[in-house]
């Protein structure tokens, strides 16, 4: 606009361009993003395969175990979780869930620095290939591939009843991959079954909150499809079946992971909020994981020392868990 053209109504009533955000601004943006109380749904499994896989106590802490896990703990969160929010951001406009005064998941409001930060953190994951031995190697591709197609296009597995589901073994996989690269062997078939099984379930619980949401926006999910009483039970059979397959290893374990199946016929018979219910999954999975891991190392060390190694991960995982 030059010196001479007027200045209309519109141009002065204005409101000043919103200040650029400060790396601070993005730093704490990417942190919500992530989803720190989520971090060791990823993490988790990298230590409960690295106790159950190691052979000594030096493994614990050989270099494709530390590497995995650090990678898991962060980077790997904000990869999944960056994609995920990339590509519902329209969606995600009318999910409650995602409001931002609640501080746990906030709506899309990526921008180039954003965006370079998750291709970042996918291509960090290329360490956790160069530090494992190839036999993990179909683990960590399989993440990978997940990872993104479960949110991007064109496959958008999200969107689609039954693999929405079936995708998220995902969860499972750096888990698989921790074991085998401490071990030199691939996990058992009824301990990845079960992992598999469980990890659908925990997926297909978590979409329940967002039924409504999803419907609205003409997404379909397992969770739209079952409905919220018929989903339940859907949970409740993925979680029984999975404590069943640990059975087949270790009856011990397949206790344990009843806890699971009795904790959805709570949620569902008791009137719980699943909203709310859904909040405290990432405690009850820090201290099942605890379990798992403490029964791990005890193969190579005794209970009091098992728990001394694990003091500062269970630290973290419930300083994470309410955070």
């Amino acid at each position: 606009m030059t010196s001479s053209e007027p200045v209309g109504e519109d141009d002065a009533d204005a409101a000043p361009p919103a200040p650029a955000p400060t790396a601070r601004d993005r730093l704490r943006y990417l942190l919500v993003l992530s989803r720190p109380r989520f971090w060791f749904y990823l993490a988790g499994p990298v230590v409960v395969g690295v106790a159950f896989g190691a052979g000594s106590v030096p493994e614990l802490v050989a270099p494709p175990a530390l590497v995995l896990f650090g990678y898991f703990l962060v980077p790997a969160n904000v990869l999944l979780y960056g994609v995920n929010d990339r590509f519902d951001a329209e969606i995600d406009a009318e999910n409650p869930k995602k409001a931002a005064a609640e501080g746990r998941e906030a709506r899309w409001r990526g921008d180039r620095v954003v965006t370079a930060a998750m291709v970042a953190a996918g291509v960090l994951g290329l360490v956790t290939v160069a530090v494992t031995p190839s036999i993990a190697w179909p683990y960590l591709v399989g993440f990978f591939l997940l990872a993104v197609g479960y949110s991007a296009p064109p496959v958008r597995f999200k969107t689609t009843p039954l693999l929405d589901s079936a995708a998220n073994g995902l969860y499972v996989l750096p888990g698989a991959a921790a074991y085998t690269a401490v071990s030199g062997t691939h996990p058992p078939v009824a301990a990845l079954a079960g992992a598999w099984t469980w990890a659908m379930a925990m997926h297909t619980f978590s979409a329940i909150p967002d039924i409504e949401p999803d419907r609205a926006a003409g997404i379909r999910t397992t969770a739209t499809v079952l409905g919220e009483r018929r989903t339940y039970g859907y949970c409740a059979g993925c979680w029984t079946l999975a404590a069943a397959a640990f059975a087949l290893i270790d009856p011990r374990i397949g206790a344990l992971l009843g806890v699971y199946p009795a904790f959805v016929v709570g949620v569902a018979t008791t009137g719980v909020a699943v909203d709310r219910a859904y909040w405290w999954f990432p405690a009850l999975n820090t201290v099942v994981g605890t379990l798992l891991t403490i029964g791990g190392l005890t193969r190579i060390v005794s209970p009091a020392e098992a728990w001394d190694l694990l003091e500062m991960r269970a630290l973290i995982g419930v300083i994470v868990s309410v955070a």
